[in-house]
């Protein structure tokens, strides 16, 4: 199984024309050959032509296995056959070529408690002296109370390949009484790293961004073959959505096997209990059966039990290996059986690197810089960059314009009832009026008719219309 990118990479024709020469590129653009940066023999790796045809294709939605068409139209996706070489296949070339030309930046932050190792495994990983040896503080000394941050870079090189390394150390966590927030000052430096990153992008001239952003975060667990302590629950929590977290148990070699396998169950149970987001290595479609393989015995090993030293020992059989010699025997640093430390550096540099700058770039940062924009009152519209189906957004549009004439249409059909209703009210009320009036009017023309008739009775009865007063008189006078 290659280790790397190098052993499937697709390369154009050789230079020469006949197709069967071996080609790279060097920073400067010329041509050589290449060696894998993983092969411990320098093993030559040879090139050909590769037809774009003859890679796998990978099935879109929408199409079968020989893209036959099973979607709507406008989700098809028009597949030709080349009928030659014609070179995009050497892309992934181009990037290698750039990529080596510009090097590589790591950063990696190891947290634990005094005396698990750290120093020592972060040697061990990168076979270098990162670390020199520490000076332990004499009884009485003073030994601080704060949790410093200290940064240790290195650029080393592997086949020509450079990779700026940048250990960010964590010394004096959980060595204190009052270990109450501790972990503060480790998620400032991050935040603070992340902050340094998004000043940069804010730049009006961004050609030269640096990224210090942590990149994985190992955390080292004490061999107690219990379970989590709070403190490491607590850390965890606080920093599971800002860094990827990769846990390890420190010292493994003081524990047997049954006691490393169900220390891990616990470990797991306890994460998976809280809610703990830690890497874990991403799987990809079309990738090989070797590959898959690879990784599900790198998940496997979650969280790593490992082994460090930096120095040599001589093996039962005579060899000189990396290891700690014991009256029991010795451990081997190199060895799957006694650790897995192999794995560990297999997921953190090997296979995997990309896939933790790649996670913390686009997943991390991207939140931590979401909800900082947010919070400093930057509104995005939502709608900017969405992709959107035509026949969709217009179905979509029409859909809104039919609410609103439906809406408009509601509120004239109430305003129109509320003007009917007004009239209706008036002329309710003007017909009451009118009504009244005519009754007030045939009441009068009634009374005037009476008083015409009882007239009319008196003329031709030959009475006086008005009473004469002398027998007005008389009358009263008999009356007396």
């Amino acid at each position: 199984m290659s280790e790397g990118y190098y052993d499937n990479a697709p390369h154009s024709p050789s230079a020469n024309g006949n197709g069967n020469g071996s080609l790279s590129y060097n920073g400067d653009g010329r041509s050589s050959a290449v060696t894998s940066p993983n092969a411990g023999n320098d093993t030559l790796i040879s090139s050909r032509a590769i037809s774009p045809s003859a890679y796998p294709v990978k099935n879109e939605p929408g199409l079968g296995i020989n893209g036959s068409a099973n979607a709507p139209a406008q989700q098809q996706l028009a597949r030709k056959k080349l009928a030659s070489w014609v070179g995009f296949s050497n892309l992934p070339n181009q990037v290698h070529r750039r990529s080596v030309r510009r090097g590589f930046q790591f950063v990696a932050m190891v947290v634990g408690e005094s005396g698990l190792g750290k120093s020592t495994l972060i040697n061990t990983l990168f076979e270098t002296k990162l670390y020199q040896p520490k000076n332990i503080p004499a009884p009485g000394e003073d030994r601080g109370k704060t949790v410093q941050i200290e940064s240790i870079s290195a650029e080393i090189e592997e086949n020509g390949v450079r990779l700026k390394l940048t250990v960010v150390d964590t010394p004096g966590f959980g060595d204190f009484v009052n270990n109450d927030e501790s972990w503060k000052p480790i998620v400032d430096n991050i935040e603070a790293r992340f902050d340094a990153y998004l000043e940069q992008e804010n730049r009006v001239n961004r050609l030269k961004l640096v990224d210090n952003r942590v990149h994985a975060c190992i955390y080292f667990i004490q061999p107690t073959g219990h379970s989590l302590k709070p403190i490491d629950i607590e850390f965890m929590r606080r920093l599971h959505t800002k860094v990827n977290l990769i846990p390890v148990i420190a010292k493994a070699d003081t524990m047997t096997d049954d006691e490393i396998i169900l220390f891990k169950q616990r470990i797991l149970a306890d994460i998976a209990h809280h809610g703990i987001r830690i890497f874990q290595p991403p799987q990809y479609e079309n990738e090989d059966e070797e590959t898959i393989q690879e990784n599900e015995e790198i998940i496997s090993k979650v969280p790593f039990a490992v082994v460090g030293s930096d120095s040599l020992v001589s093996s039962p059989d005579g060899r000189q290996v990396r290891g700690r010699a014991y009256p029991w025997g010795v451990i081997e640093v190199d060895n799957e059986d006694h650790c897995d430390f192999v794995k560990l550096r297999q997921m953190l540099v090997r296979t995997h690197m990309e896939e933790l700058r790649e996670h913390t770039n686009d997943v991390l940062y991207e939140n931590y810089r979401t909800d900082k924009l947010k919070a400093m009152g930057v509104a995005q519209d939502e709608s900017v960059f969405k992709e959107t189906n035509p026949a969709a957004k217009q179905a979509e549009e029409r859909a809104m314009h039919e609410a609103k004439l439906a809406k408009m249409e509601a509120e004239m059909k109430m305003v129109f009832q509320q003007k009917v209703q007004e009239k209706e009210a008036k002329l309710k009320q003007s017909e009451e009026e009118l009504y009244l009036r005519h009754r007030e009017m045939k009441d009068a023309l009634e009374k005037q008719r009476q008083e015409l008739e009882d007239k009319k009775r008196r003329i031709e009865s030959g009475r006086p219309l008005t009473p004469e007063k002398g027998s007005q008189k008389k009358r009263f006078g008999l009356g007396k």
